[in-house]
């Protein structure tokens, strides 16, 4: 049987791989992306530019393929795999349930596998097994190493079941924080990722429970962040929002790290666009 990744790629286009070669796309809803701009020179996402795009992470790292890189020295930039490789080292955090493709949801405790399985993918929707992550994340880490499925609730539990008792899990789905909350009460250090999609109603139910989040292309996230003088805002394009006070401590380290500090209204936002 083939193997099938999908996920959502820069400018919101969904890509579908299998055997190492793009077989579908769906073409973007964004057309432009600061980070993207700043990282790779891109300032028109279209189909062309995801296309190369995702070409060049399959070469450059074997996404999706059993010549993935799974492991990453801690670099210096600025994103959730670095927010949580830095509370893994510091012993803030004892492991992170994650999502990468070749193994879905999985619980990891490396920070360079951490930093090699996320710090260069987008939205994985759908992934089969790759032995070289099944490998560098342990089978029994992962959710279910036969079908890699991404189900972050079962990953929570995996974590609380191996005796861990401060996690991260991200979720990209508002009703997994929820659940996961529910489930596990500061246990768990939610983070929402992915989230441009999200409804007013979503995006408050994710700052209801989550420790902090990322903006994404999401306008009812930055609605929310704006009007909140409780929350501490990280970066002026794709923003990253600190709303409990662990969140803030994660996020706050991570910039000092660099030498940064939270923004305060300078420079001006550079937001992705269109907003959705």
């Amino acid at each position: 049987m083939a193997d099938r990744h999908v996920m959502e790629v820069l400018g919101m286009a969904t890509v579908v791989v299998s055997d190492g070669k793009i077989v579908e796309m769906r073409p973007p809803v964004l057309r432009y992306c600061p980070m993207f701009n700043k990282m790779r020179n891109i300032e028109t996402i279209d189909e062309d530019a995801v296309r190369q795009n995702i070409e060049f992470r399959i070469r450059d790292f074997g996404l999706f393929t059993e010549d993935r890189v799974v492991r990453a020295p801690d670099i210096v930039t600025f994103g959730v795999s670095e927010i949580l490789n830095k509370a893994i080292r510091d012993g803030k955090i004892d492991a992170a349930v994650i999502v990468a493709d070749g193994c879905g949801s999985a619980v990891v405790t490396d920070p360079e596998v951490l930093q090699g399985l996320c710090g260069r993918i987008s939205g994985i929707i759908e992934t089969s097994p790759l032995n070289v992550v099944l490998d560098a994340v342990g089978r029994d880490n992962v959710v279910d190493p036969r079908t890699t499925p991404i189900d972050q609730a079962a990953g929570a539990a995996l974590a609380f079941s191996k005796g861990f008792r401060k996690f991260a899990v991200t979720v990209s789905r508002p009703l997994d924080a929820l659940a996961i909350r529910k489930a596990f009460g500061d246990s768990a250090v939610i983070v929402g990722v992915h989230t441009s999609t999200l409804n007013r109603k979503q995006a408050e139910m994710l700052f209801d429970n989550c420790d902090f989040t990322t903006a994404c292309a999401s306008g009812p996230i930055r609605e929310i962040m704006m009007s909140r003088k409780d929350v501490l805002i990280a970066g002026n394009k794709v923003q990253i929002v600190a709303i409990t006070d662990f969140g803030k401590d994660l996020v706050g380290s991570k910039l000092e790290s660099l030498g940064k500090t939270f923004w305060n209204g300078t420079p001006e936002r550079d937001d992705p666009r269109p907003l959705l």
